[in-house]
């Protein structure tokens, strides 16, 4: 059987490994650990595709560790014993990369716990899931979380160069339109249309995506690509085609929290300010499918589904807070306005401190050097 082509490209150092400048840029938290050799326990949480068994790799390598990968999907206490129970030789740390471990149920997270405590066992979690819902209390209060961002479109062209084929540029945008910040997927699809095809064109690649065979696989790509439907159906409001693809989910085993959590950031993202009852909404189904569960919290699923597809969409405020964020790291801490300083003592408010603002209600209250800035539009 022959190596993904993904594997084969996958960089083994952080001279190769492109994203997540904010962990492995210089002087960054995870670059620092693997540069120093510092052994710690953590969690790589992100989006598929961005890097994260390529960053455990790197750090194992790092530190000279003894690696063991499990997927938590098939692995259980079992194959946990058999790694405690494996001699190391030289005092080498023993690391175990778990991939999507937020599949791991309480008890079995609970069997982790004592290996992790007493530093038997280094351990590496990955998940696309907020480890605070998924991953038991005591054992996150052992892991530092590291938050992986989804790769941009200058990284996705670098990696897609990576490939050796030859693409034109209107390929190559579609490539990182489709893939959604998602390496392995757009690797992938280049892969698969090489195979099926000499040329390599928005419409041999549109053609081998739509020939894949239909499945639907918790830890391929079959799993996120149908939760992308169903977030862009809603998004397009048709609530026919979201209403299919959340049962093509439930039919095939999908948690139903990871459907429900969904919308609670749909909610938000892309209807927001049209219809802020949609978030009330969609946190009553999450509590639903929590206390109930399957098969009836399908019918809460359901009930939300429609109401959401429905909704008048704004992303307004998503994209404020997205514009205020790139403003943030492109400038730093920018000086906050005297007048709405905390003042107390009378020296501060004797050098003008919290003092009262005599200008008009034009004044946006940023900092000088923003103070036109309009993140929120009328």
């Amino acid at each position: 059987m022959n190596e993904p082509l993904a594997n084969r490209i996958r960089p083994t150092s952080l001279e190769g490994y492109v994203g997540q400048k904010h962990l492995v840029g210089e002087g960054k938290p995870l670059r620092k650990a693997i540069e120093n050799g510092h052994v710690l326990s953590f969690v790589l949480w992100g989006p598929p595709g961005v890097g994260k068994t390529t960053l455990a790799r790197i750090y194992s390598n790092a530190i000279n560790a003894d690696l063991h990968e499990l997927s938590a999907v098939s692995a259980g206490k079992p194959d946990i014993r058999k790694i405690i129970e494996t001699p190391v030789s030289d005092d080498r740390p023993r690391v175990l990369f778990l991939d999507e471990i937020h599949r791991f149920n309480k008890a079995q997270q609970d069997f982790l716990l004592p290996y992790v405590e007493s530093g038997e066992l280094v351990l590496i979690g990955a998940t696309t899931e907020n480890p605070s819902f998924e991953v038991i209390s005591p054992l996150l209060s052992r892991l530092r979380v590291f938050v992986l961002e989804e790769l941009n479109e200058e990284e996705m062209a670098e990696i897609i160069g990576r490939t050796g084929f030859e693409i034109d540029n209107a390929s190559r945008e579609w490539m990182i339109s489709m893939a959604n910040g998602d390496a392995r997927q757009a690797i992938t699809m280049l892969e698969n249309t090489n195979e099926l095809y000499s040329e390599i064109n928005v419409a041999n690649l549109t053609n081998a995506l739509q020939s894949k065979f239909l499945r639907y696989d918790k830890r391929g790509e079959e799993h996120y690509n149908t939760i992308s439907a169903f977030i862009k159906s809603m998004r397009a409001s048709k609530p026919d085609a979201a209403m299919y693809y959340m049962a093509r989910m439930i039919d095939a085993g999908e948690d139903p929290k990871f459907i429900a959590r969904r919308m609670v950031i749909f909610a938000s993202e892309d209807i927001g300010l049209a219809q802020p009852t949609a978030l009330v909404v969609a946190n009553a189904v999450f509590r639903a499918v929590e206390t109930i569960g399957l098969p009836e919290a399908a019918i809460n699923l359901a009930h939300g589904v429609a109401y959401l597809s429905n909704a008048k969409k704004d992303r307004s405020a998503y994209n404020a807070y997205k514009e205020a964020m790139n403003d943030v790291k492109r400038h730093g801490n920018l000086p906050v306005p005297m007048e709405i300083r905390n003042a107390p003592t009378e020296l501060m408010k004797r050098v003008g401190y919290g003092k009262k603002s005599t200008s008009d209600d034009n004044d946006s209250l940023l900092p000088d050097e923003l103070k036109d800035r309009k993140y929120l539009r009328d």
